[in-house]
C-alpha cells in the first residue's frame, strides 16, 4: 500500500486502504493510509512552483477536506480506545500520526490555533509512544517535523506559542530525528526522507545535501512526479540545468490516474521549466 503511494498510484493506495478498513474497522492503520494517500494528492493539487521551488503554500477550506480529516480524528480514536484498555507504543504512535496529519492540513490551510492544538496531541502521544518503546524510529518522524517546524516561527508565532503554552523545539533535534526515521524507519521511511530534503531546501537552502537526501527516494520510486519535481528544483538551484530538465521532463511523463492531480503537474512542469529557460516537451490542456 505504502509503494502505491510513493509511486504515485494514490487512487490503486486508497482502494487497498479502504478494502483494509473493511476488513479491520477497528484498525487504526487503514484509515491512516487512506489519509496518507488523500494527503499527497492536497500537496499535488495545492502545490505551486515560486522561488525556484514546487511546494504547497497555502489551501483555502474545501469541502474535500472533511473526509481526510475524519480519516485521521477516526485512527486517532481508535487507537485510544485501545491505549484505554491496554496502552502499547504502536498505538500511542498511531494516536499521534493521527493527529499530526490534522496538524499539517490545518497549517497548510492557516488555522493556527488548530494546527497548535493537533500538532501538541501529537507530540505528546509520539513521546508516549518512545517512552514505551525508545527503538520506534517511526514515532521520530513526527517528533522530528514538531521540532523542526516549531524552531523556525517567525518571532510573533513564538511570542504566541509562549502565551498559549505550546512546547518549544530544536530543529537540530528535529533533523537528527528525521534522520533516524528515514534511515531506520518502519512506515514512514521514505516520507521522512522527502521532507527532511523539502526543508533543508525551504528553510536551510542546504541544496547539496537535500539532493544527496532525495536522490536515493526518486531511483526507489521514478514514476512519482513530486519527488522529480523536487530533485529538480534541487537541481536548478545548484545551476545544474540538464539534470534540472531530466527531473521535469520526467514528471511530465508521469502516468498519473488522477486527471486533476495529472494536469496541475503538467501545469507545474510547465512552469518549472519556463523558470529554467528550457524547452517545454509537452503543451499544458
Amino acid at each position: 500500500m505504502l509503494e502505491k503511494i510513493y509511486s504515485a498510484d494514490l487512487e490503486g493506495a486508497r482502494e487497498d486502504a479502504a478494502r483494509l478498513v473493511h476488513e479491520r474497522p477497528e484498525d487504526p492503520l487503514g484509515y491512516l493510509l487512506e489519509s496518507d494517500a488523500m494527503w499527497w494528492r492536497i500537496w499535488c493539487m495545492s502545490a505551486e512552483f515560486r522561488f525556484g521551488m514546487t511546494l504547497p503554500r497555502h489551501r483555502a477550506k474545501l469541502a474535500a477536506d472533511r473526509r481526510y480529516l475524519e480519516l485521521a480524528a477516526k485512527a486517532s480514536s481508535l487507537a485510544e480506545a485501545q491505549i484505554a484498555e491496554r496502552e502499547t507504543a504502536e498505538m500511542q504512535f498511531y494516536a499521534g500520526i493521527g493527529d499530526a496529519l490534522a496538524a499539517r492540513l490545518y497549517g497548510l490551510r492557516g488555522e493556527g490555533r488548530n494546527t497548535a492544538r493537533s500538532g501538541v496531541r501529537a507530540r505528546e502521544h509520539l513521546l508516549r509512544a518512545k517512552a514505551l518503546d525508545p527503538q520506534l524510529a517511526d514515532a521520530d518522524f513526527g517528533l522530528g517535523l514538531y521540532n523542526y517546524y516549531i524552531d523556525t516561527l517567525s518571532s510573533a508565532a513564538r511570542i504566541l506559542r509562549f502565551f498559549m503554552g505550546i512546547p518549544g523545539g530544536s530543529k537540530r533535534d528535529g533533523i537528527r530525528q528525521l534522520q533516524h526515521a528515514m534511515d531506520d524507519g518502519a512506515l514512514v521511511s521514505a516520507e521522512a526522507r522527502f521532507y527532511l530534503a523539502i526543508n533543508l531546501h525551504n528553510y536551510d537552502q542546504q541544496y547539496e545535501r537535500a539532493l544527496e537526501i532525495i536522490g536515493p527516494l526518486v531511483e526507489k520510486y521514478p514514476a512519482n512526479p513530486l519527488f522529480q519535481l523536487a530533485r529538480g528544483d534541487l537541481y536548478g538551484k545548484l545551476g545544474r540545468k540538464v539534470q534540472a530538465l531530466e527531473c521535469y521532463r520526467a514528471a511530465q511523463a508521469a502516468l498519473i490516474r488522477d486527471p486533476e492531480c495529472a494536469k496541475h503537474v503538467q501545469e507545474l512542469a510547465h512552469a518549472a521549466l519556463a523558470a529554467i529557460g528550457g524547452p517545454d516537451s509537452s503543451a499544458v490542456q
